[in-house]
């Protein structure tokens, strides 16, 4: 079984239902459209450009249809979609590029400068624009308009065909392509649909970016599957969503917590009229109970907090309405159709009720691994469990908390930040002994990086000068936004003791 005919089957069923409001555009998409849209672009790559099984289609643009036309239409020819973190410096993307091989990029009016700088440090065989990003190349709407609306005949294809190549960084400071095959995606959509409660009356709004696993699965893929309808922006502004979950009517709602820290402040929050919302849902990063509480107490809205990962799908846990009141904290319980394990993540033994652990995931929804990386997938997937690297406690009644993270990283505004990445950037600098990355609790991102420098002896640099270095080495949201100099404590293996620079340095004091 795969997921190629996805959609090409809900417009079968429902083709003149409104699938898609493109908000910037202001144009509405049946599912006969969108599924137009997919053959069209499907037949584009095949024909004219030769894209064939297993090839992989990036994208480097915000927010558009576009991305739609990719997820569905590639996988009806068997190639792998590849969308790109726009947030990202031409530098960092050139390494992904690099390791992905794309036959074709598809670059938007919004990244043409970081475009300018990629294509300075790889070529890629054949680019085609969105909106004139680059004056002179093949432009995406006329190619379109002249292919074949035709479904296009089916490559053979199975569950373990590749869907996607999502790039998450990785602890070593280079980023992994973690490979979704076509049960992944297939099964994301139906355990969410059945344990969410999704139906095809359902509306989400969708305005994270799509380059993320969120912004793809965790409601557009579940939403379309059961025929609802998604409302898509192109980016994100407080003011702006709050009116569109009001006017479009909206139930299902996906945020991280900096953006209900951002509603919450909005001007619009006061008289926003929420009472055809379903439930409220915050990913990314756990949220503050306080934010949850002032959310139900003002507005009386349901809100849920979920967990995820783009290994294993974006939705992995589930909780009744009831239960987002009484299990304030908790995830929930886990989906259908997956399994969960806690274990002692230095002896691999199950814990008991009532232990932290690290949670282990096995089910149809667990990637294939790390695109050309055996090494990093062997790590991972071990007898068919994933080991997220993330510390969990369940209860006698099987709910589950997420405790903390093994791994070495911070979460900011839902955007994960390895630390081994930062502090190589910091290392750079011929003053700097060495440098260690921490997080620090902030009121509208959740958290962010402080870094403490040691210097070496005699050696001489401000922040400002460390922070410059930063520039164009790394995306905006990874740069610290403290740095403190100090000398670092070190473990007998020559490992920096990250608990003790935190007693030391960070303040949970949240203004």
């Amino acid at each position: 079984m795969h997921a190629a005919d996805l959609l090409s089957a809900r417009a079968g069923l429902t083709p003149d239902r409104e699938a898609l409001f493109e908000v910037d555009t202001g144009i509405r998409y049946t599912y006969a459209d969108l599924n137009t849209r997919a053959n069209r672009l499907a037949n584009l790559l095949r024909e004219r450009f030769g894209v064939q099984p297993g090839d992989r289609v990036a994208i480097l643009a915000h927010n558009s249809v576009a991305f739609l036309d990719l997820l569905y239409g590639l996988p009806k020819i068997g190639a792998i979609f590849t969308p790109l973190n726009w947030r990202l410096t031409g530098r960092e993307l050139a390494y992904i590029v690099a390791d992905c091989s794309p036959r074709v990029l598809i670059v938007g009016p919004d990244c043409a400068e970081t475009f300018g700088v990629l294509q300075t440090h790889i070529a890629v065989p054949t680019v085609i624009t969105l909106g004139g990003a680059a004056p002179g190349a093949l432009d995406y709407d006329d190619l379109l308009a002249e292919a074949s609306a035709a479904e296009p005949a089916r490559p053979p294809l199975d569950g373990e065909t590749p869907y996607t190549i999502l790039y998450t960084s990785g602890t070593t400071g280079r980023p992994k392509g973690a490979v979704l095959p076509h049960r992944q995606i297939l099964w994301n959509a139906i355990s969410t649909v059945v344990s969410w409660g999704l139906t095809e009356h359902d509306v989400s709004p969708v305005f994270t970016p799509l380059f993320h696993a969120g912004g793809l699965f965790a409601f557009l893929t579940p939403i379309l599957y059961a025929g609802g309808r998604i409302v898509l922006s192109r980016g994100f502004d407080a003011t702006t969503t709050l009116d569109l979950i009001v006017s479009e009517r909206c139930t299902v709602i996906l945020g991280v917590p900096t953006v209900f820290q951002m509603w919450f402040n909005a001007p619009a929050f006061e008289t926003a009229d929420f009472g055809h919302v379903h439930f409220f849902i915050s990913g990314g990063a756990p949220c503050p109970p306080a934010l949850i509480r002032a959310w139900t107490e003002r507005k009386g809205v349901i809100f849920r907090q979920g967990y995820g990962l783009t290994e294993v799908g974006t939705n992995c846990f589930s909780m009744t309405d009831d239960e987002s009141v009484t299990r304030l904290g908790s995830v929930g319980k886990p989906i259908l159709h997956s399994e969960m394990r806690l274990v002692d993540p230095e002896t691999g033994a199950d814990l008991a009720e009532g232990q932290a652990g690290e949670l282990l995931i096995r089910g149809p929804h667990v990637c294939l691994g790390y695109w050309g990386n055996p090494e990093a997938t062997a790590e991972a997937i071990r007898d068919g469990w994933f080991h997220t690297g993330d510390s969990a406690r369940r209860d006698a009644d099987g709910f589950y908390t997420i405790v903390g993270r093994y791994k070495d990283m911070i979460k900011s505004g839902g955007e994960n930040i390895y630390a081994a990445e930062v502090e190589a950037v910091f290392r750079e600098h011929d003053a700097v002994a060495d440098a260690a990355l921490i997080g620090q609790p902030d009121p509208k991102w959740g958290e962010v990086g402080l870094m403490v420098v040691m210097l070496k002896p005699g050696g001489r640099a401000d922040a400002d000068e460390l922070l410059t270095l930063c520039q164009g080495r790394l995306a905006r949201y990874k740069i610290p936004k403290h740095v403190v100099f100090g000398d670092l404590p070190y473990s007998p293996y020559g490992k920096v003791i990250k608990q003790e620079l935190r007693a030391r340095y960070v303040t949970n004091d949240i203004v």
